[in-house]
């Protein structure tokens, strides 16, 4: 993998949405920066249904996974299943857990949900949303 000039909260220490381009990396970088973390992945078809059907199903895993330590929930492809955005934001509000929310289309999910995990949850600034590759100092 390549060095990425992009820094991401600690483990468990704040909420992101981390938005960018398919296949730039932003899954990798989450699996590496996290290794620990709760994964929902959108994009398997099971998982999709899964929630999507039923967002709850989030909260009801997460009571069984979420003992202890604060460790990140990293959901990826987010704007597959913005029911669950509502989730998340009880989660974040109740239960002071901390997401790395990944996707590559935030204009579906602004378009379809009037969630208010948008306004507590950190958001990159647009020239840094999509992780760069750094070559010698410089950012392509």
């Amino acid at each position: 993998m390549f060095p990425r000039c992009l820094t991401l909260p600690a483990s468990g220490a704040a909420t992101f949405f981390l938005w960018g381009p398919r296949q730039t990396g932003k899954s990798t970088l989450l699996r590496q920066t996290y290794p620990e973390a709760f994964r929902v992945d959108l994009l398997k078809s099971e998982t999709h249904r899964r929630y999507a059907t039923r967002p709850e199903r989030l909260r009801l895993d997460l009571e069984h996974w979420a003992t202890g330590a604060q460790r990140p929930i990293v959901i990826d492809e987010i704007q597959k299943a913005p029911p669950l955005l509502d989730e998340v934001h009880g989660l974040m509000v109740g239960k002071k857990l901390a997401f790395a929310l990944c996707g590559s289309r935030a204009r579906k999910v602004r378009r379809i949900t009037t969630s208010s995990v948008k306004a507590p949850a950190r958001r990159f600034p647009r020239a840094q949303s999509a992780p760069r590759i750094c070559w010698a100092g410089s950012a392509l």
